[in-house]
């Protein structure tokens, strides 16, 4: 009998997180499922770690190293069963995250993709995430009105803590490999653009912000980006989709700035809507480098006194 879910977790020079992750996902107290790592040609220990492994469920694949993109999507054309849950080799479950995605697909079928909350941590800082107009005064789980107004803060759908029926991905596809850098942003519009999105706002999933060897420590002129303007014909008809892509272009065209790319800064900047930044953001992509790099330091000393700035959003 095929598991309930297929778990796919991309492994890329984890070494020093690996363990914890996978004992995030063997203390779950829902328990039928099967593992399947994907190890994308790691360099260090990684998979000498996986070999003291005896759980039955487990099931490691090796390739070389072709990216996250492919090493997901190799996982997924591995799985057995029809619901495919996604975990980063870095991230953390709490032990009812499985259980609380079952009890959101059988609540809510036919949506394309079902979303948990989280937590961001930053060392020893737990951020909390943050949606419009989605309570988080009580539980709630339900289908979201707005999947790309509610995303305007935090994203509904973050990797770690998704899942997402096999039937979407025959539909609209898996996750686009010519990108190595918002991949996952790509996938998540053209499930929300097609169908209907399920969510619950009881965080079970622990984003790591300070792990080793992430691919956002890479410079974006090294890396294949997310072309947002692949969405402009649906951004015309989609005002909410129109801001949380130019939210998204925002906080890309900073980075490029950063980088000392200031032609393609400008040339991202230029296809945002005024409209849609405060004046905060549209004074500080204007500032000189030194200054934007000074209120990125302050955004990180706030944020280990439990308080997040946020310059961006």
């Amino acid at each position: 009998m095929k598991p309930y879910f297929s778990i796919i977790i991309p492994l890329y020079n984890k070494e020093k997180h690996i363990k914890d992750t996978l004992n995030s996902v063997w203390s779950q107290s829902f328990v039928d499922f099967e593992v399947i790592v994907v190890n994308d040609g790691s360099t260090d220990d990684s998979l000498e770690n996986l070999k003291t492994i005896t759980d039955n469920r487990l099931n490691v694949f090796s390739t070389k190293n072709q990216g996250v993109s492919k090493a997901r999507n190799y996982g997924i054309s591995r799985a057995s069963s029809d619901l495919i849950v996604f975990l980063d080799a870095d991230d953390i479950w709490l032990e009812h995250h499985l259980q609380d995605l079952k009890d959101l697909h059988e609540q809510f079928p036919g949506c394309g993709m079902y979303c948990k909350s989280y937590d961001k941590k930053d060392g020893s800082t737990l951020i909390a995430s943050k949606f419009k107009n989605i309570t988080t005064d009580s539980p709630w789980k339900g289908i979201v009105e707005n999947y790309f107004y509610s995303s305007q803060i935090s994203s509904i759908a973050w990797t770690s803590a998704v899942m997402i029926p096999r039937s979407t991905f025959e539909t609209i596809g898996s996750f686009n490999t010519a990108y190595n850098s918002g991949e996952d942003t790509d996938l998540w519009i053209r499930i929300a653009l097609e169908y209907p999105v399920a969510f619950s706002n009881t965080v079970s999933a622990i984003h790591n912000l300070s792990s080793d060897h992430k691919i956002t420590d890479l410079k974006l002129s090294a890396r294949s980006h997310i072309d947002f303007n692949e969405f402009q014909g649906q951004e015309k008809q989609n005002e909410s989709l129109k801001k949380y892509l130019d939210l998204n272009r925002y906080s890309v065209a900073i980075q490029y700035k950063l980088e000392d790319n200031s032609s393609v800064a400008k040339n991202i900047f230029s296809h945002i809507k005024s409209d849609n930044l405060t004046s905060l953001q549209k004074i500080l992509f204007s500032l000189p480098n030194s200054v934007i790099r000074q209120g990125l330091k302050s955004r990180n000393f706030l944020r280990r006194l439990n308080l997040d700035l946020r310059l961006f959003r």
